[in-house]
């Protein structure tokens, strides 16, 4: 049988108001550099062990695909731009 941790509700409560807020910060700034897209992805992951932590899966499991689509964006942004022949 797993053992379930739990956390005092302050201190996930300020974890959840810092990765939600990091996140959309970084999605506000993707525009300006590709680098902000990783760092997006990485608050979307973020954000997604929110959800698990809080016993919200579903937004857990929404964030994580959230964060996979941002990865590769990501990645995609930074291949070189082959033009058509």
């Amino acid at each position: 049988m797993p053992v379930r941790r739990s956390y005092p509700p302050d201190v996930l409560m300020a974890y959840g108001i810092t990765v939600i807020t990091f996140m959309m910060l970084m999605y506000a700034l993707e525009h300006r550099d590709s680098r902000f897209v990783l760092a997006f992805a990485v608050g979307c992951a973020l954000s997604s062990s929110y959800g698990f932590l809080s016993g919200a899966w579903p937004f857990g499991v929404v964030e994580a695909i959230w964060a996979v689509i941002a990865g590769r964006r990501f990645v995609t942004s930074r291949r070189p731009r082959v033009p058509p022949r």
